[in-house]
């Protein structure tokens, strides 16, 4: 089904409003601004007023920024400056031994790790650390993070606070380090984690300050747009579902299309099915196997057409499970001699090869009797279960993982292979399965199991136009 009418990358759109708004592309300035360079001034003087009042140290002056440091060019009215040189910068420490949960929500102080409130841990007025507004950066896991606080909070582990020396340029300063090109995702360090060194030096550009309020209001403004979007576009997915799962239902019961009374019934191909199994089990191009249970009148769950026939999975065709990568070898990123196609390369009812791996020769002739045709559908088993789709025709005779299964139909130049590949993906087999699966401890469909599957099975002609018309919808 199409979704390029509301594809889009929000957050490459993001990064490009703060791009934008760095460079003093997103609002006009104003001749009448007062420039930054007076801001700086006062920053300087509100810096120099808390060390003498002794509510922050004195640190060491952090080193003149060069041209070199710059990264592009910003209008002439505003100032680059280092982060540590117009705010306080610290790292968040243990929970302090003293806190408690508290019921009086006036008097509870909000307990933030790397980002997050942790929700009931709430510490007295005497533990806060930081009263002022103040920008939090996530220092490990989701690096980069950013929060703008309004309220009194106590940071803690794998957080980092930003507390302006005036709280009048601190919603700018949230915008600007959200973008990726101020913070990078780490130091360096064998742990990717931000540091306070590392954060103190780093620079960003210092519009006016009257600037400042025009661009956090068309940055909030344009992000709000942008969150409304991605709602509509998750609820268009949700609405692309549910048309899929209603279509696929349909079709399922012989609704989606009109019976013609010409056409020669399943019963007839189930014939052909059958007398073709035994031929191919007569040449010992494949093995006998268990004849499957009749399908009972409390196994069927919905009435079809009379020229359709319920049917196992595994009488119309043969099923046969893929091979792990024998023990102690390994698969390559470059092609090499054959792809190995893995559960997670199975994409959109096809394969994705941008994710390839390639088996080598060695390998390949270990395990040569698991690969898969392009006539063939896989069924993913294992990991995310439910996968189904086909191979390209360039992979063809790829190896296939264990975590999978491959259906060769019988009578396959009738069957309609598109036909069953929507049909194994609707809701009617998923919940099938989900009962097999709810039985067992690992969540692995055994092949007997996915033998065992029932099915509708409609007439040939009947087959193909239900396939057309289902491109038709999806088309749409």
């Amino acid at each position: 089904m199409k979704t390029n009418s509301l594809d889009f990358d929000a957050q490459a759109l993001r990064e490009k409003i703060l791009d934008l708004a760095m460079r003093g592309k997103l609002v006009p300035q104003d001749p009448n601004d007062e420039p930054a360079s007076v801001l700086l001034e006062k920053i300087k003087a509100e810096k120099a007023e808390l060390i003498k009042e002794k509510k922050i140290k004195k640190t060491k002056p952090l080193p003149p920024i060069t041209d070199d440091e710059k990264l592009f060019d910003i209008p002439d009215s505003w100032e680059w400056v280092r982060l540590g040189d117009v705010g306080e910068i610290f790292a968040g420490g243990d929970k302090p031994k003293d806190y408690s949960i508290i019921k009086d929500e006036e008097h509870q102080i909000p307990i933030y790790s790397n980002g997050i409130k942790n929700k009931g841990l709430y510490g007295f007025t005497e533990v806060a650390r930081v009263f002022r507004p103040a920008v939090t950066l996530s220092a490990r896991g989701t690096i980069g993070h950013v929060e703008y606080r309004s309220e009194p909070f106590l940071p803690i582990i794998r957080l980092i606070s930003f507390v302006p020396y005036d709280d009048s340029y601190l919603k700018c300063i949230f915008y600007f380090l959200q973008s990726k090109q101020l913070i990078e995702k780490g130091d360096g360090s064998s742990i990717p984690q931000l540091t306070v060194p590392k954060l103190k030096p780093k620079i960003l550009p210092l519009p006016p300050l009257s600037e400042q309020s025009r661009i956090a209001a068309k940055i909030a403004q344009l992000f709000a747009l942008l969150r409304k979007v991605e709602t509509s576009t998750q609820q268009y997915a949700k609405l692309q579902t549910l048309l899929k799962s209603k279509v696929l239902d349909l079709a399922m019961r012989g609704k989606l299309v009109k019976q013609d009374p010409n056409d020669e019934p399943a019963s007839v191909l189930l014939e052909k099915i059958k007398a073709e199994k035994q031929e191919l089990i007569k040449e010992k191009k494949i093995k006998k196997t268990k004849s499957l249970p009749p399908i009972t009148d409390g196994e069927k769950p919905f009435d079809i057409p009379d020229s359709w026939e319920w049917v196992r999975l595994g009488e119309i065709c043969e099923i046969k499970g893929g091979k792990r990568v024998p023990k102690g070898r390994k698969l390559e990123d470059q092609v090499s001699y054959k792809p190995y196609i893995r559960v997670a390369d199975m994409q959109d009812q096809s394969v994705n090869t941008d994710t390839l791996k390639y088996a080598s020769k060695d390998i390949f002739n270990e395990i040569s009797r698991y690969t898969i045709s392009s006539k063939d559908v896989y069924f993913s088993i294992a990991g995310t279960i439910g996968k189904v789709g086909s191979i390209p025709k360039k992979l063809d005779g790829a190896l296939l993982t264990e975590n999978a299964a491959k259906l060769e139909f019988f009578a396959a130049q009738e069957m309609n292979k598109k036909f069953f590949i929507e049909m194994l993906s609707s809701d009617f087999i998923k919940e099938q399965h989900k009962e097999m699966l709810s039985k067992v401890a690992q969540p692995k469909l055994a092949l007997i199991k996915l033998r065992k599957t029932i099915i509708p099975l409609p007439p040939v002609s009947e087959q193909k136009r239900v396939v057309g018309k289902i491109l038709q919808i999806f088309s749409q």
